[in-house]
């Protein structure tokens, strides 16, 4: 007779944080890394590397599908080590292609469509899959840490590959670029099956999931109003959040007359924001989330509101600030503006996640579709995955727009930044219809909703 398997502790959370390092490592490669090298070294226009990056998070709306298939069987780990290796190949593939772009270049730009698509299924299934062991496996007073924990071990990953390959790059050559890929491909791949090892137990040590067939799950999961409103607070909110990517650094030269060296670190400053922001998340969402209130699964996901809302308004007044200080210009304090940017994204971000965890389990309004954790994680990602898709063109985008039509720099940053302390404000308003629905449900242990909440 088979028995559920334990909640995992913190060695095997720190295990997936590993997992999400590597993950992490590969995707600097197509994001970072060979965006700098095909603009600068090969010359190429930057919206070559932007569009691929776009269609990478285009082939992530896929995502349900790849979670769907984790929960179908009795054990997610083959999917991550499975999307691993497609990321990985993908990974190299593009290297290799970029290399050859000083020759013929459609036979070129074909192999790079196919490498950034593998990225895009990699980071998929592998990613999907990896979250949705997490919010299956995790206790609910350690989701919060454990969703903090696993991001900062992300973001550490991509630093130290980012910093390690960037050094070892120098002096360039397109055989270097190889070898260091092909050393980031190997590292993180050999990570990931080291940390994946053992942490599920033979298949047999727990019950074959039973699902429903996809198209069903997909529809049952989507009238479900909780399930639905979450999305549309990851693609608000993502949107917001990914909006300035391509434009602070432009933002800090044209405005604030920052060198690129300088405009580097004004970024670096914001990433340390964010870290800061995951890591008070992570520890107060722990200390102050014990095992306290509703018993039904839903105690820390109510605690968790509170720093997804307070995160999103932090956001939105340090977007407003970032606005005065388009129209400012040089003697405002940008860099303290940056970090509390940064800061206030980190605390929403992870708290977000947390949440994901903490709802992945849910039953559908009929109480069915209770293994459906990766369907719901591929939902939300695949959400996730469209706002970053949209969010850094619109913002570059409209910054060209404005720019050409003011005539100026100032005004064109501070109505795009404007516009994002909106979205943010709006992404707020949602987290609170998101709690009052999740007191609905904590008196209710069944997890099944109301008439009245379904008509809702």
């Amino acid at each position: 007779m088979s028995t559920a398997p334990p909640p995992l502790g913190w060695a095997g959370i720190v295990r997936l944080g590993l997992v999400q390092s590597a993950l992490g490592a590969i995707v600097m490669l197509a994001s970072s890394l060979l965006n700098r090298i095909m603009v600068v070294e090969y010359a190429m226009a930057a919206a070559l590397p932007a569009g691929l990056v776009a269609f990478h998070y285009g082939v992530q709306l896929s995502r349900p599908k790849w979670g769907h298939g984790s929960d179908s069987g009795w054990r997610r780990t083959p999917w991550i080590i499975g999307g691993m290796a497609v990321l990985g190949g993908g990974g190299l593939l593009a290297t290799l292609a970029t290399t050859q772009l000083a020759g013929p270049f459609w036979p070129v730009f074909a192999a790079l469509v196919l490498a950034y698509a593998m990225i895009g299924i990699g980071v998929g299934a592998a990613g999907t899959s990896l979250l949705a062991l997490l919010a299956a496996r995790t206790a609910e007073n350690r989701r919060p840490a454990a969703a903090s924990l696993t991001w900062i071990m992300m973001i550490v990953g991509i630093v130290i590959s980012a910093g390690v390959a960037g050094a070892l790059l120098d002096p360039f050559s397109p055989t270097r670029l190889v070898q260091v890929a092909a050393g980031v491909v190997v590292a993180a791949f050999t990570v990931t099956c080291a940390a994946m090892w053992g942490v599920e137990g033979a298949p047999q040590a727990e019950a074959k999931r039973d699902t429903a067939p996809f198209g069903k799950a997909l529809r049952g999961i989507w009238q479900d109003p909780l399930t639905r409103l979450f999305s549309i607070f990851v693609f608000f909110s993502m949107l917001a959040y990914s909006m300035q990517d391509l434009i602070l650094e432009p933002f800090a030269g044209l405005v604030f007359g920052m060198t690129p060296g300088q405009s580097t670190s004004l970024s670096g400053v914001q990433h340390q924001g964010v870290l800061a922001g995951m890591i008070l998340v992570g520890v107060g969402g722990h200390a102050f989330g014990g095992p306290k209130g509703p018993r039904n699964g839903f105690g820390a996901g109510m605690r968790l509101k509170r720093w997804i809302v307070l995160g999103c308004v932090a956001s939105a007044i340090a977007l407003g600030l970032l606005a005065l200080a388009a129209r400012a210009g040089p003697g405002w304090p940008l860099t303290i503006n940056v970090a509390a940017l940064g800061f206030a994204n980190g605390m929403f971000a992870v708290a977000a996640i947390g949440s994901m965890l903490e709802l992945a389990g849910r039953s559908g309004p009929n109480g069915e579709y209770r293994n459906h954790e990766g369907i719901r994680m591929g939902v939300w990602g695949a959400a996730q995955a469209a706002a970053f898709g949209i969010g850094g063109f619109v913002g570059a985008f409209a910054v060209d727009r404005l720019r050409a039509a003011t005539g100026a720099d100032g005004p064109a940053f501070e109505i795009v930044f404007a516009a994002e302390s909106v979205l943010f404000l709006l992404a707020a308003g949602i987290a609170f219809r998101l709690n009052d629905r999740m007191v609905i449900l904590a008196g209710n242990p069944a997890g099944r909703q109301t008439t009245a909440e379904v008509a809702a």
